[in-house]
């Protein structure tokens, strides 16, 4: 910990001190000096989870070769630094992460960049970036349809960073004095091969995708599309409205020509191919006591169904030993992964500061399968009393049937102790 803290204090920026006046009345501004072309910020987190396990579960049996564990206690501390540097029209912008974990497994750490890509502006309506770059599409708030060129958000925790993937990419902008008000328009190339955006797809291709956004009167709408490469085809849409000044809605739809699916059968793995569509329908209000509610309903047709998830948890239960390396591969290219099947509903409701009680925000954060019944509730609460710094305490709970998606997991609750100092 000491040497986060230390690492904290070097990259804090000093603000420039402002130069002494020529006389009392008289301002001479060029002593004051030119504003720094640096830019850093960030944080560095602690973090303790206790995990308590469930050894009757079938995604127990395949993780754990220890039937007698019935916990995980976990320390975790991360540093993540944002930069950039401006030249002229030209900026570069990079976004490291870095994080360590012990366990009763051992010690683990690792770093990378998450983003670190050089944005040009050519005139005021043309700016052309190339390098690690994070593309946010879609406007759901725990999952996107149309996220067709970023990695999977964590529906529990949807705010996480995540990584990029290297691309070329440009944004060309009109605005207009009309109903049509602003056009814009972004293309994107994303290569992949052995060694670049390796973990996009398992085909090497250029890849391109782009998307075209428009703002008619007070409606936010995109049109995105991502060639057939690395990934299947596909096109999508969005849309985000204000139905009144404290109620939004919004909404996203993409279709997948080809997708492939892998179902485990009574024969062994097989490969289906289809055309899948996704989409998701989402509200958001704001009451006048500032409680915040976000309910969103998700559907995704390259999911699995109730029958084919409980098949594949059967095999788990059953399986000899032997075989259940190979069904955690299985099970990580598909059924264990988040989301894994096709219907879910979202809601969660933040208050701000309730009964006058400052800087604190409790949450509580529901995510139910459709499909089966099973359900996942995090209750938590956020302090930020404290200059820079936020506390959060939450505990995930989750329930359902023995060969339902969260009633399968590994352990039954969680517990997640956080502390956040931002820079």
């Amino acid at each position: 910990m000491k040497h986060l803290v230390h690492l904290v204090r070097v990259s804090i920026l000093c603000l420039p001190a402002l130069a002494h006046a020529a006389s009392d009345f008289d301002f001479d501004l060029s002593a004051y000096a030119e504003p720094s072309p640096f830019e850093l910020h960030g944080y560095v987190e602690l973090k303790y989870e206790h995990q308590r396990l469930t050894q009757n579960s079938p995604l127990y049996r395949l993780n754990f070769t220890d039937s007698s564990r019935d916990s995980i206690d976990r320390d975790s501390a991360a540093l993540e630094l944002t930069g950039s540097y401006r030249s002229g029209d030209s900026r570069l912008f990079g976004t490291w992460h870095g994080q360590s974990q012990h366990d009763y497994q051992g010690s683990t750490a690792s770093g990378r960049f998450y983003e670190l890509y050089l944005s040009h502006q050519a005139d005021a309506t043309t700016t052309i970036e190339v390098g690690k770059r994070a593309i946010k599409w879609g406007k759901g708030y725990a999952w996107n349809p149309v996220g067709f060129i970023e990695r999977l958000k964590d529906p529990v925790d949807p705010e996480l960073s995540r990584e990029g993937f290297i691309i070329t990419g440009a944004d060309f902008i009109r605005t207009r004095g009309s109903d049509l008000h602003t056009v814009a328009f972004t293309p994107v190339l994303l290569p992949v091969t052995s060694e670049v955006n390796d973990d996009f797809g398992p085909s090497q291709a250029l890849n391109a995708a782009a998307k075209l956004y428009l703002l008619y009167r007070d409606i936010d709408i995109d049109l995105l599309w991502l060639s057939a490469g690395s990934r299947p085809g596909r096109v999508g849409i969005d849309f985000s409205a204000n139905l009144a000044t404290n109620l939004e809605i919004h909404g996203e739809y993409a279709y997948i020509g080809a997708y492939e699916q892998k179902i485990l059968g009574p024969g062994g793995l097989v490969t289906r191919t289809y055309a899948a569509h996704s989409w998701l329908l989402g509200l958001r209000y704001l009451t006048e006591r500032e409680t915040t509610w976000i309910a969103e309903y998700y559907h995704d047709d390259r999911g699995y169904t109730q029958a084919e998830m409980e098949a594949y948890l059967t095999q788990v239960i059953s399986a000899p030993a032997a075989t259940l390396p190979q069904l955690r591969t299985i099970g990580q290219a598909g059924y264990t992964r988040p989301s894994a099947m096709q219907d879910y509903l979202y809601l969660r409701i933040a208050q701000k500061e309730p009964f006058d009680i400052l800087y604190f925000t409790p949450a509580l954060t529901a995510i139910h399968n459709v499909n089966d019944g099973s359900w996942s509730l995090t209750p938590e609460l956020l302090y930020t009393g404290i200059n820079d710094l936020e506390l959060r305490l939450r505990t995930t709970v989750l329930g359902g049937t023995h060969l339902s998606e969260f009633g399968a997991k590994p352990n039954d609750s969680r517990i997640e102790l956080r502390l956040r100092y931002s820079f």
